[in-house]
């Protein structure tokens, strides 16, 4: 019996695979849990749509994380914190304060998207990665200034 694969199956295929299993093995595990339909031509037809439709998304998406790595590309996030003796800030400088920082200039960006190998804890200049999409990343640059 054919099968379109609508989610990756262990040792029978990928999801948007057409795949020839047992009818058993179809009728029992297969389209009973949801991870395939049988091929028909309305389901080919469908499946087909669908994938159009899935990589017009995906290059859209793509476009649209490029322009904004560029226009990331000359963003400065100025972030004032109070420092105590010999310039050391109080707490630190989190994903969630250069969110904050980047929303305030219009810019959207997910907390989770913005990457720190260590949190911020001096005063300075730093370069900071943001992933928007897979394979492509922007890099800012924070300043954290003192405040008395």
């Amino acid at each position: 019996m054919e099968i379109i694969l609508k989610k990756d199956v262990e040792s029978v295929g990928r999801a948007g695979d057409l795949v020839n299993v047992s009818a058993g093995y179809a009728r029992n595990f297969i389209i009973p849990r949801g991870l395939g339909i049988e091929a028909s031509s309305t389901n080919m037809q469908a499946l087909k749509n669908e994938m159009e439709t899935s990589v017009r998304r995906v290059t859209k998406e793509k476009e649209t994380a490029q322009s904004m790595a560029e226009r990331l590309g000359s963003v400065t996030c100025n972030i004032s914190r109070k420092v105590g003796q010999q310039n050391k800030l109080f707490g630190s400088v989190t994903t969630k304060d250069i969110g904050d920082a980047l929303r305030e200039q219009g810019i959207e960006i997910d907390k989770k998207n913005i990457v720190l190998g260590e949190p911020i804890k001096s005063l300075g200049e730093f370069s900071v990665k943001i992933k928007l999409h897979s394979g492509i990343s922007a890099g800012i640059k924070v300043v954290v200034d003192g405040e008395v």
